[in-house]
């Protein structure tokens, strides 16, 4: 059975993640997750195993395009990581951003599963592939 990770490793591994993903990686960032894992926007279907994942990426993949991972909170909560962050797209010079919480279980050192919340409309926006949604920008409530 594979040793559980610590809670500063979990972050830690997602902040690898996105160190990978924000420099197009796609190996290393499929590396990181078990032979079986899931990555789940939970509006789509789910990417299942670490080479559909990777192929997943492959094909979104553009040399014009940047996504920057943009983390304002990061902890772990009854063993899951939750990571609240902006995503940031940078396409052809035009950058547009979205809101998004990821949830991500662990198996061992790897990640089991990965769930992705985020309004798709933004999301599509982001991407330039909609005109229709612009962006809401990310505003802390007041007192917290």
């Amino acid at each position: 059975m594979p040793r559980a990770l610590t809670d500063e490793q979990k972050i830690a591994t997602f902040r690898t993640m996105a160190r990978h993903w924000e420099n197009k990686e796609w190996r290393q960032c499929a590396d990181l997750f078990t032979p079986d894992g899931v990555l789940h926007s939970v509006m789509k279907e789910p990417h299942v195993g670490r080479e559909a994942f990777y192929q997943r990426m492959l094909e979104l993949s553009r040399p014009n395009k940047t996504v920057l991972l943009h983390i304002h909170r990061i902890g772990v909560v009854d063993g899951a990581l939750i990571v609240e962050r902006t995503d940031e797209i940078i396409l052809d010079g035009v950058s547009r951003s979205f809101p998004c919480i990821g949830i991500l279980e662990f198996d061992g050192p790897l990640i089991c599963l990965w769930r992705e919340y985020f309004d798709r409309g933004q999301l599509l926006w982001a991407q330039q592939k909609s005109d229709a949604v612009e962006a809401v920008p990310f505003s802390p409530a007041a007192g917290g």
